[in-house]
């Protein structure tokens, strides 16, 4: 009979806990957004152009035919 009380108590105060704890975070929420309302527009910033890539990936070693000189060692 004691172990059933025993677990029925902390039942109670488990619960009253979690309740008290989510009153006290909903009570925080709700003072920062009354403190600090969000602005109605935002600014948006553009990402910068990314350099344009070749179709297909180039084999190591292989060069242009303008940059390479007879020194280049062929592919």
């Amino acid at each position: 009979m004691f172990a059933v009380y025993a677990a029925e108590h902390q039942y109670r105060h488990d619960t009253w806990a979690r309740e008290r704890d989510r009153a006290l975070l909903a009570s925080i929420r709700e003072r920062t957004a009354a403190r600090a309302p969000h602005p109605a527009t935002s600014a948006v910033v553009p990402a910068p152009a990314r350099a344009q890539r070749a179709p297909w990936a180039r084999p190591i070693g292989l060069h242009n035919g303008a940059e390479c000189t007879p020194a280049c060692a062929p592919a």
